[in-house]
């Protein structure tokens, strides 16, 4: 069967009106400004509702999204027992009140209950919010300044976190960043030898999930030794949960690695889509947080955290990462088989629950030499794929106008709602597009 190829009038029309009372239209990573969406009118720009796997965009496109909203609905849009949580908390309990709701207390309750190297927890909105406050809570628990970074990292778009080269950005900002190719544990005790006495930290998300490169996993042992050499040298060993949290393992990410972080950052998937954010830590980290200036206006609102308690039970109920990582191995098998059946290699990397694609068997473009099957690109490497670059966005591109939203550059997101039509379907439309290429 033909899949029926998508038109976006509407979209476009309401991006122009965007255009004239807001920056970009719509800005960041998920607006057409930042050059994900190649081309430009494959995707939809705005939505007008979703449900379970689906959103529909303001044309009535309907789309089996693997994003998430970028990860935030672990369980599928509008999900009945979080919602019903939020709306009982909203109705009978309020939301953001002068003073707090207990349900603070029983969110706090509950992850300490659940991820193994919480013994407290602190809420925020987003995920930035969270490794921002756990940089803050190392540097005035050691009183020391450098971090540690893992080259291609992202921990949110505060300034300490971005790169010198960006707009806006001062050297001020990130003078105090030390950065290490990820894997490689002899640079890393390089560094911490040539910076005796001066690491506050090392932040790191729990595998390697960068833009533009395959995804890497750590080397055996890798993570034992980082643990050891921070615990060595007083360093606060910081995980970014942000996009990995609750989708590995329930007890975190570093439990499902076989190592204790100091410091744990968690946002996307701890609320269904509700706006939360937490830093959860060891006891000895907890007077030390309690000690800073660090608040907003909204962080203390109660049906995000109502949202996160009906979320979590649910997820525990499930055993929700055994399911994610069922229903990822057969979407991307499928995938993988799709591609294959066309003559072309589709590497997926990562882990089945927030996994990476990336086309690398170009074969032969019109007017572009073809690339060698099997070429591949770790996250440090600089090899040019441009053929296969272009054949993975027309690909992405044809997915994206016959209802399968994918985005070219980014890790995808599995979530609860998705069901085996759903998958079905998914890789019935792939057949068709790498058919079409």
């Amino acid at each position: 069967m033909a899949f029926r190829i998508n038109s976006y009038e509407k979209s476009a029309a309401e991006y122009r009106r965007a255009l004239r009372v807001i920056p970009s239209g719509v800005y960041g990573h998920q607006g057409p400004a930042e050059g994900c969406f190649v081309p430009v009118t494959a995707f939809p720009f705005f939505s007008d509702r979703a449900r379970g796997s689906y959103f529909w965009d303001v044309d009535g496109n309907r789309f089996i999204d693997y994003m998430g909203a970028y990860g935030p609905n672990v369980l599928g849009y509008n999900d009945p027992e979080v919602d019903e949580a939020a709306a009982r908390q909203r109705a009978d309990g309020g939301d953001c009140i002068t003073a707090p709701s207990t349900r603070m207390i029983d969110l706090a309750e509950l992850l300490v209950d659940t991820v193994a190297s919480a013994d407290w927890a602190f809420f925020a909105k987003n995920g930035g919010d969270a490794t921002t406050l756990g940089v803050m809570t190392a540097r005035a628990y050691t009183r020391r300044k450098k971090i540690v970074f893992f080259k291609g990292y992202y921990h949110g778009v505060a300034p300490w976190a971005q790169k010198i080269d960006y707009p806006g950005i001062i050297p001020e900002d990130v003078s105090n960043n030390l950065y290490v190719p990820w894997n490689d544990y002899g640079r890393l005790a390089e560094v911490f030898a040539q910076n005796r006495g001066q690491i506050a930290a090392v932040i790191s998300q729990p595998y390697w999930h960068g833009n533009f490169a395959d995804n890497e996993l750590p080397a055996p042992g890798f993570w034992a030794r980082v643990r050891k050499l921070c615990t060595d040298t007083g360093a606060v060993l910081i995980l970014d949960d942000v996009r990995t949290g609750f989708r590995l393992d329930l007890a975190g990410s570093d439990h499902f690695f076989g190592f204790e972080a100091d410091l744990i950052c968690f946002c996307k998937a701890i609320a269904n889509g509700y706006n939360l954010s937490a830093l959860c830590g060891k006891e000895a980290f907890r007077n030390t947080l309690s000690g800073l200036s660090y608040t907003g206006s909204y962080w203390l609102s109660a049906v995000p955290f109502a949202a996160g308690i009906a979320c979590i039970n649910k997820m525990k109920r499930l055993d929700l990462p055994r399911l994610l990582d069922g229903k990822g191995k057969k979407l991307t098998d499928g995938l993988r088989a799709a591609a294959a059946k066309h003559g072309y290699d589709l590497r997926v990397s990562g882990m089945p629950a927030l996994f990476y694609l990336r086309l690398v068997d170009a074969g032969e473009l019109p007017g572009v030499p073809g690339v060698a099957p099997g070429v591949s690109s770790g996250p440090q490497s600089e090899t040019n794929e441009t053929p296969a670059l272009l054949l993975h966005q027309r690909w992405i591109a044809g997915m994206v106008q016959r209802g399968i939203y994918l985005t070219n550059h980014h890790n995808h997101f599995i979530n609860y709602a998705l069901s085996d039509e759903d998958i079905d379907t998914t890789i019935a439309v792939a057949d068709e597009v790498f058919a079409s290429l």
